[in-house]
């Protein structure tokens, strides 16, 4: 079985991309915002969540907050065109495991889907 994937994206470009970057090794599951992301995360299992940082009705950090406020696990990727040390640290901080600028490379995403997966899959 593949592992299951939630992306949390408003761009409906990044979705794509990341549908055609990840949809032959994982099975992927979308959310436009930060409140369908969690919604969908109160009802299902993931192996990985990608998360934008800047998104409509709830931020990636306010999500990834709840998330672990909630005691809720799933490891969180952060994805974000904003390049800055300080949301890396805050999403860090929070508990992202990893931090991917925009735009990404093909190469750049797989491999750091596989090793988040990996360490998260070796506790």
């Amino acid at each position: 079985m593949k592992p299951r994937i939630l992306i949390a994206d408003d761009e409906e470009g990044i979705r794509e991309s990341l549908s055609l970057i990840l949809g032959d090794d994982y099975d992927l599951e979308f959310a436009i915002d930060g409140q369908e992301a969690l919604d969908k995360l109160a009802k299902e299992v993931f192996a990985l969540v990608l998360l934008d940082i800047k998104m409509p009705k709830l931020d990636g950090l306010e999500v990834l907050k709840r998330l672990r406020s909630n005691g809720h696990k799933t490891p969180v990727m952060v994805l974000t065109a904003y390049q800055s040390v300080e949301l890396a640290k805050e999403a860090t901080k929070l508990g992202a495991l990893d931090y991917l600028p925009k735009p990404f490379e093909r190469e750049q995403i797989l491999s750091a889907v596989r090793a988040v997966l990996a360490r998260s899959s070796s506790h």
